[in-house]
């Protein structure tokens, strides 16, 4: 078998990032995974995991965990979700810098499983797939099941000291609850797959909170809706774990460039990120709250914490690519990320004219995040990701009725065609959907 091969491969299994019309409750089988992760004899088990679920900020909160962890000495596992433009990004292992000889950073997503260890997985794990799907028939391991595996496997036979894990979808039934963590975190909850989720707040926080089982887990949660906070602080009291709330609990103030965080176990000054916007400061207070919950720490705390966030990279996310015309590329995939992108772009970044590149998977509030954008924006280029959940542009022409828009057939001809309309006073916010922000990122350098 050959890494194409094995790709083939993978990409065979049922892939819910690239469907629309599905049903959550049948098609998420955590025992069918337990059974699996029992027949591979259960890499999971050992494993000390921060487990984090969420809407927004999830990624960006597992990677402060990990860069932390990093800079504290530690072994740091790193598993995410979706990719932007290769498999291998969604495993990661963070090595302290003294395992790594005149260590230098390893760019946008340093440790990223290397393709001969990818190749030696799927080699390997092959045969008891196929083993198991054939006497599931109907029920068939999925995608995300199988890397999941993968990445359960690879952290135990690298000896990783703890693993970061983010969910997929939701988290009740997600194949990452598999695990028993030590840790958890809940990043704000808005409304987002609300087909699969649920329509109400409530229903979104109940799948979200289901990552939270056992007596001796610590819970740490971003500041949420009342609706969201209350089935949250009701699952706590029911599985009698201890709730610590960024806010409350875990208090940040923010001065000049630096911020302070007022965490669980000392005060932490100073403090920088590099990653835009002033909703990263809540992320990183919940990164702090859980690197505190671990109960590792001594004296060095403080410069842990500071090196971890500083050094926090997170591509795909406000992340900047160009100057002239200044670019910023963000997945914001319903309304409430967008409102919290609107205004990370308002504090940040002067400009003339705001040209708009959107793309919108079917399955999101179109609606809401193109309501958000419109007075935001002074051109709009609508555009679409190569993903069969992807909506068409001109399905989304007549959410910005009055606005000079234009339609393009993909991210190619849509980066194209911004570069032509903006000047180098001008904004390029490219938005909507990951799959396009990847796309987008990855095709042609800039001229």
């Amino acid at each position: 078998m050959t890494y194409s091969q094995a790709i083939g491969y993978l990409k065979s299994f049922i892939n819910y990032e690239k469907i629309t019309d599905w049903s959550y409750k049948e098609s998420f089988k955590l025992k069918r995974f337990r059974d699996f992760l029992a027949v591979i004899g259960d890499p999971q088990e050992g494993l000390k995991c921060v487990h984090v679920a969420g809407s927004k900020g999830k990624g960006s909160t597992c990677a402060f965990i990990s860069y932390i962890l990093r800079e504290a000495g530690y072994k740091a596992g790193l598993y995410t979700s979706p990719h932007l433009n290769d498999f291998r990004e969604r495993i990661r292992i963070l090595n302290p810098k003294s395992q790594i000889p005149n260590h230098k950073s390893g760019g946008d997503f340093e440790g990223m499983i290397p393709k001969k260890e990818l190749l030696r997985l799927v080699k390997r794990l092959k045969p008891v797939i196929d083993k198991f799907n054939l006497r599931l028939k109907q029920e068939p391991l999925t995608f995300f099941e199988v890397y999941t595996a993968l990445a359960f496997v690879y952290f135990k036979e690298k000896k990783v000291d703890f693993a970061v894990l983010e969910t997929g979808l939701g988290g009740r039934l997600d194949a990452t609850n598999t695990v028993n963590p030590l840790v958890c975190v809940i990043t704000p909850i808005s409304y987002e797959h609300t087909r699969q989720l649920g329509s109400t707040l409530r229903q979104i926080a109940t799948e979200k909170a289901g990552i939270i089982k056992g007596r001796n887990l610590v819970v740490i949660s971003a500041p949420q809706e009342k609706e969201a906070l209350k089935v949250i602080k009701r699952k706590c009291k029911h599985t009698g774990a201890r709730l610590y709330e960024v806010g409350k609990d875990i208090k940040y103030q923010k001065t000049g460039n630096t911020f302070t965080v007022f965490g669980l176990n000392a005060i932490y000054p100073d403090l920088r990120t590099r990653l835009l916007g002033s909703h990263q400061l809540i992320n990183a207070s919940a990164a702090i709250g859980a690197v505190e919950a671990l109960s590792f720490y001594r004296s060095q705390a403080a410069n842990f914490i500071r090196e971890g966030l500083y050094n926090t990279v997170w591509p795909g996310r406000c992340e900047v690519i160009s100057k002239k015309p200044l670019i910023i590329l963000d997945g914001a995939q319903n309304a409430a990320s967008a409102r919290v992108l609107k205004k990370a772009i308002k504090e940040k970044f002067p400009y003339k004219k705001l040209v708009l590149v959107l793309g919108v998977c079917n399955d999101k509030d179109i609606k809401g995040i193109c309501r958000e954008f419109y007075d935001f924006s002074d051109k709009i280029i609508l555009t679409k990701a190569d993903n069969p959940r992807a909506s068409e542009p001109r399905e989304l022409a007549g959410y910005f009725s009055g606005k000079e828009f234009y339609i393009t057939v993909g991210t190619k001809e849509a980066k194209s065609k911004a570069l032509s309309l903006a000047g180098k006073q001008d904004l390029i916010l490219v938005t909507g959907s990951l799959f396009v922000v990847g796309e987008f990122r990855d095709t042609s350098p800039l001229g």
